[in-house]
């Protein structure tokens, strides 16, 4: 059934100014769900762990990018209230209200909760002064063979300035006394990022890596007087600024702009809550840090680095093994021949993404009868198969055209390096369009098969080409032959490598042109059909819904009566059930042991469901200024695939969070009679030895 254009509201004027959800905010509630992982005692102790890592780099990169922007819009005098109405002041006051609350409570945790329990199963962190005599021998021996040729005191007086701190620096704040002429300086010792967050003591014993040069301070200041020792981390603004208009260079200019990254201006300065005033009196003026900007906390700072510690091997202490299954029609027949026969859907990271993607890119470079490769990589490893396999493919003497998005945020310089690798290799490496990051996960390898036909075999996903991250992120991916598909790709790849200003595709939907545009037909689409009583339902997954354009196209809908379902992984500005205004959308957020990432658009459609699913999520930089490409779902069997997973997500026996209207979130993961509801990704998994892929 085609989709007939429907005319849109010109403007939302008549909707309530109080509609949206601040943006900021919801994020900070996204990272508080997981903390709520980690304070889950149902959980694997290590992986309770984990979680306390995440949450702590989480936080990092939210005042990296997030915090450091509403401080530049100040800085800049554009400080314009944003769509929940508060000024960016106002929201910093927020953010620092709730971002203080939320630490203090990770701090918890991670004190009277998770530590005892590591004790407990004979994992500990222990500070200096709870080691024996063997292990201080062993760490004194470890400080003047490891650690004391890397360290560099700086002192600070009339002819040291204060030393500039670079962003997610652990540091040392230390007093002296010169007991000659009772003299009171301040010094600053930096903790080498190349050492271990946690010292090795043993036996799984391990010690914060400040404490042992806390310990060692005497050897870095002799002949004086230690009289105090705090540590602090400093947050600054990791935003990139290149002017892709005014360079002649990208790729130079970008890594100019990296050097810069680590001196940006300050956000956030951590500091154990035992400071004392006179040394934060220091290092508040030397930094210029606002009280906002203080957090003080229980040490040891920088939690990001107990990941060391859930990656002991401990089987007993994480979640049960699992290892990814090949679709069975993989098994049976020939990679390209199943394709000429079906389509194939994956589920990262159930179904193997090393003997589906990384074949396929493997197969096409060794195949002789294989012309071309093109694909798009946002993010990737270095030492990536896939990599390897465009580097092979080229040396073959294979067209291997590369696009990298060297822009994306904080892969920059690893994405540099494995460009220029490509290049050498004979790869034609494209670096993206002007003013636009390239963040569609695309790839296409152009075969003569064996009756001379010249066929284009093609890969369009929602993940990152990543072997890494595929373990751990839940993602799909749609392998085809299909004509139009191939035809798609073509031109969208012309587009990215030349010149071109093609709108319209056969089962693509690409922004920037046209993907907004489209999904608001949709949802007008099943509006209408809700008015004339056929079946109307729109059920969408993403990470992220915060374009407040289709925000109010799902409001209208609702308005009108169409059920929604959406379910957002992380920051929602929405504000499900408001009657008059949103009484039919219901919002909940899966969160585990995978990284939901995938993103799924369903449209009811008059009962013959319209199923796309692709790179994009729901907010103004995706739809305005990415690349991101939806693929249309054909397979009637695929379809239901997609279908099933978001009716087992939204449905009321799934463990999830449930958002209201003033945007908390709450989580429900037992019934009114404690029975536990069922978990969605165990669900999957259990699932997937007994699901044909392919019917």
């Amino acid at each position: 059934m085609s989709v007939e254009p429907v005319p849109m509201t010109p403007n939302a004027d008549h909707l309530p100014a109080d509609r949206f959800l601040d943006r900021e905010e919801g994020w900070l509630r996204f990272n508080q769900r997981v903390l709520e992982l980690a304070e889950d005692t149902d959980i694997p102790l290590l992986e309770r762990t984990r979680f306390l890592a995440i949450f702590s780099s989480n936080l990092d990169e939210f005042f990296m990018v997030r915090v450091a922007g509403l401080k530049r819009r100040l800085a800049t005098g554009v400080a314009v209230a944003t769509a929940s109405g508060h000024h960016p002041r106002d929201l910093l006051e927020r953010i620092s209200r709730v971002a203080h609350e939320h630490m203090l409570r990770h701090s918890d945790c991670f004190h009277r909760s998770v530590a005892p329990a590591l004790a407990d199963a004979g994992i500990r962190i222990v500070r200096w002064d709870e080691l024996d005599d063997d292990e201080c021998h062993r760490m004194r021996r470890f400080f003047r063979g490891s650690v004391y040729p890397v360290l560099t005191p700086f002192a600070v007086d009339p002819a040291h300035p204060f030393p500039y701190i670079s962003g997610r620096s652990l540091n040392l704040a230390v007093r002296v006394r010169d007991p000659h002429t009772g003299r009171q300086m301040f010094a600053r010792v930096k903790i080498p990022s190349a050492l271990p967050r946690f010292i090795d003591l043993g036996q799984e014993r391990f010690v914060p890596v400040e404490d042992v040069i806390a310990a060692h301070l005497p050897q870095l200041f002799e002949g004086m007087e230690v009289l105090e020792r705090h540590a602090f981390r400093v947050t600054r603004n990791a935003d990139l600024e290149v002017d892709e208009d005014e360079t002649d260079d990208l790729v130079q200019s970008l890594e100019i702009e990296l050097l810069r990254r680590r001196f940006g201006p300050l956000v956030r300065l951590e500091v154990e809550e035992t400071i004392s005033d006179e040394v934060l009196k220091v290092l508040r003026e030397e930094l210029g840090a606002e009280e906002e900007e203080i957090y003080r906390v229980p040490g040891p700072l920088n939690l990001a680095g107990l990941d060391q510690l859930a990656d002991l091997d401990r089987p007993e202490l994480k979640y049960p093994p699992m290892v990814p299954v090949e679709p069975r029609v993989l098994t049976k027949e020939d990679f390209f021949t199943v394709l000429r026969d079906r389509e194939l859907l994956v589920h990262h990271p159930y179904e193997s993404f090393a003997t589906t993607t990384e074949r396929f890119i493997a197969l096409a470079a060794a195949d002789p009868r294989v012309m071309a490769i093109k694909q798009t990589l946002y993010r990737t490893s270095g030492d990536s198969p896939i990599v390897e396999a465009l580097i092979e493919a080229a040396r073959a003497g294979k067209e291997v055209v590369v696009l990298v998005e060297i822009k994306a945020r904080f892969d920059e310089r690893n994405n540099i390096e494995w460009a220029r690798k490509l290049e050498e290799a004979g790869c034609h490496v494209v670096y993206g369009l002007v003013g636009l990051k390239t963040h569609c996960k695309i790839a296409m390898v152009v075969r003569e098969d064996d009756d001379g036909t010249l066929r284009r075999y093609t890969h369009v996903g929602t993940g990152n080409y990543h072997p890494r991250t595929a373990r751990g992120y839940e993602d799909f991916g749609l392998f085809s032959a299909d004509r139009e598909v191939g035809e798609d790709l073509s031109d969208l790849f012309n587009h990215l490598t030349g010149f071109s200003r093609k709108k319209h595709y056969r089962r693509l939907l690409v922004a920037p042109n046209a993907l907004r545009d489209a999904l608001r037909r949709q949802i007008q689409h099943e509006v209408a059909n809700h008015l004339q009583r056929t079946p109307a339902r729109i059920r969408i997954k993403v990470n992220s819904l915060v374009d407040e354009e289709i925000i109010d196209a799902l409001y209208e809908a609702s308005r009108a009566g169409v059920p929604i379902d959406l379910w957002v992984r992380g920051s929602c500005v929405l504000r499900p059930g408001i009657p008059g205004l949103s009484e039919t959308i219901q919002v909940r957020s899966v969160l585990g042991r995978f990284l939901e990432h995938s993103r799924v658009f369903v449209f009811e459609n008059g009962g013959e469901p319209r199923v796309w699913i692709g790179s994009a999520d729901l907010m103004p930089r995706n739809l305005d200024r990415r690349v991101e490409a939806l693929i249309r779902v054909t397979d009637p069997g695929h379809r239901r695939r997609l279908v099933g997973l978001m009716d087992l997500a939204m449905s009321d026996g799934t463990s999830s969070w449930h958002l209201g209207p003033d945007g908390t979130w709450t989580r429900r993961t037992h019934t009114q009679a404690g029975t536990p509801l069922l978990d969605l990704q165990s669900t999957v998994r259990g699932d997937r030895h007994l699901r044909l892929v392919d019917g």
